[in-house]
Formats: structure tokens, C-alpha cells, sequence
């Protein structure tokens, strides 16, 4: 059975940003499965060293206007999209005030990682749910790549489960390198809160909760698990393998990899019944 519709959250996409694992990631996973035939969504955070006016983003004024409530504050939610016509792809770009204008991915220029950080992820999480909800685009799968997704499988396995656009899909997440040196803020648990996703998610991990307990809590909640990265931190490799959840090995360059397995786990617990 065939994933036809997968939505893909990543952390940075080719050309936006300087090239790297991720950036290359993000691109040519997605464009392949577009050549492929199947139907893709693409976002990712506007950092703030994008520039708008050479990469053509603009508004969308339709999505855009949300509050989300993090730590009990308001933050507008910006959306912005633009084209890349080689690759025939569209992406949307998560923007806002205080997490992305002017600030850059972990650190800023002088290499200090910002404190805030979980909460970003967090932002970055429920602005792309709440704007797919928006463009009435249900997915089969949900790929999620890097630290600054790692809060969307906890989200949609708690306070998305039962939204019409995500209450069949499965989700997928990255395990790649981990790039967060610091300590999460202590009001990581309060932030996270929202709905039905509660503090006790965050039970089995202990605090003060680290970069690396982002990434646990994403394969806590995820369907499967992909290792995106020729070195991947260790000791993720080693808790997703432990998780019993299907694994992907690092599939190099081999893009239709990725494919396959999100047909894998698209299909698994599907009868016979039901149309591919």
C-alpha cells in the first residue's frame, strides 16, 4: 500500500540556507518523491539569515494572524512561501517576531545557542500543524527531520490524535546528528502543554531535559524511525533500535529509500480491504 500524500517538516531546506546534510536532506528527499508522482507538502522555519527578497517569500495572508500560547504568551504565527522551479516544489515557512526574525537556526553569531530553543521547536511544531489544518490537506505520512521538529510526533499523538487532517497518519522521524549543547529551559514542561499533550510525556526522561531528550521524545512517539546521517549521534541510533519500532538504516544517496519505507509504515496494520 502506497503512502500517497506525505508532508515533510524539516529543519532547513536547499537553496534557503547554506548547503549541508540537512539542507540536502530537506530538497532531495522530497523532490524525489515528487518525482515519484506522489503528493508533497514542504516547511521549514524562516531562519533569519533567509533572504526574502532573493528567494521571492511572501506572505500568505490566508494562513497567517494565528496566536499560538507558549509559556503562557501570545506569539502571532507568520506564514510565508515561495517556489523552487527547478525542483517544481513549494515551500511554506514557518515565521514569527520572537523565534525566527533575525535570529539564525541553534546560535546566533557568535556561536551562543539561544535558551529558548525547545520553546522554538515548539512553535515550529503547532504553526505547521495548525497551518496544514488550514489548507484542508490530510497526509499519510509525516516526515520529520531535525531538532526543530522533534515536538510534532508528541503533538500529534496527544492534542492532534483525533483532528480530521492527522487522525489516520503515520509519522516518521530523522535521527541525524544532535546539535543542542545546552540544557532545555526549565519551563520546558509548561511549554509543551497544550491539549491533551500533558508533562507526563516527558516522564522516562530526566531533568534537566537536554537536546538529546527532544530527539527520544520524538521516536517515544513516532511510527518509525529513519537514520538520516553518514554519523548520526550514537546514543540516538542506539535508543531508537532499542525502541522496537521498524528502523531505517542510512540509506546514502539512495532517495528512493525513504520511500519504500514510508509505504512501509504507511501500510503496516492496513487490511486487505482497503484501497492502495
Amino acid at each position: 500500500m502506497k503512502a500517497k500524500k506525505i508532508l515533510f517538516i524539516a529543519q532547513e531546506i536547499e537553496p534557503y540556507v547554506p548547503n549541508s546534510e540537512y539542507t540536502i536532506l530537506g530538497r532531495q528527499v522530497a523532490q524525489s518523491i515528487l518525482e515519484k508522482g506522489r503528493e508533497i507538502r514542504s516547511f521549514m522555519p524562516k531562519w533569519g539569515n533567509i533572504n526574502e527578497r532573493r528567494n521571492q517569500l511572501h506572505e500568505v495572508i490566508r494562513l497567517s494572524g494565528m496566536n499560538l500560547i507558549i509559556d503562557d504568551t501570545d506569539h502571532p504565527l507568520i506564514i510565508k512561501v515561495a517556489s523552487i522551479p527547478a525542483a517544481r516544489m513549494q515551500v511554506y515557512f514557518i515565521d514569527n517576531d520572537d523565534f525566527f526574525h533575525k535570529r539564525l537556526d541553534v546560535a546566533n553569531e557568535k556561536g551562543e545557542e539561544y535558551s529558548d530553543n525547545a520553546e522554538r521547536a515548539i512553535f515550529y511544531a503547532r504553526g505547521v500543524l495548525e497551518t496544514v489544518k488550514k489548507l484542508r490537506w490530510v497526509p499519510d505520512v509525516i516526515h520529520c527531520q531535525g531538532w526543530i521538529a522533534s515536538i510534532v510526533p508528541v503533538l500529534l499523538k496527544t492534542a492532534y490524535k483525533d483532528e480530521p487532517s492527522f487522525k489516520d497518519c503515520k509519522v516518521v522521524y530523522s535521527v541525524s546528528q544532535q546539535p543542542l549543547n545546552l540544557p532545555l529551559s526549565q519551563n520546558f514542561a509548561n511549554s509543551i502543554t497544550y491539549r491533551d499533550c500533558k508533562p507526563e510525556v516527558l516522564e522516562g526522561l530526566s531533568e534537566p531535559y537536554t537536546g538529546a531528550d527532544l530527539q527520544k521524545l520524538a521516536i517515544n512517539y513516532s511510527d518509525g524511525v529513519a537514520i538520516s546521517s553518514e554519523n548520526p549521534d550514537a546514543e540516538l541510533v542506539a535508543y531508537a533500535e532499542a525502541s522496537g519500532l521498524p528502523v531505517m538504516t542510512y540509506p546514502g544517496n539512495d532517495h528512493e529509500k525513504y520511500l519504500d519505507f514510508f509505504d512501509q509504515i504507511w501500510s503496516e496494520g492496513k487490511t486487505d480491504e482497503e484501497e492502495d
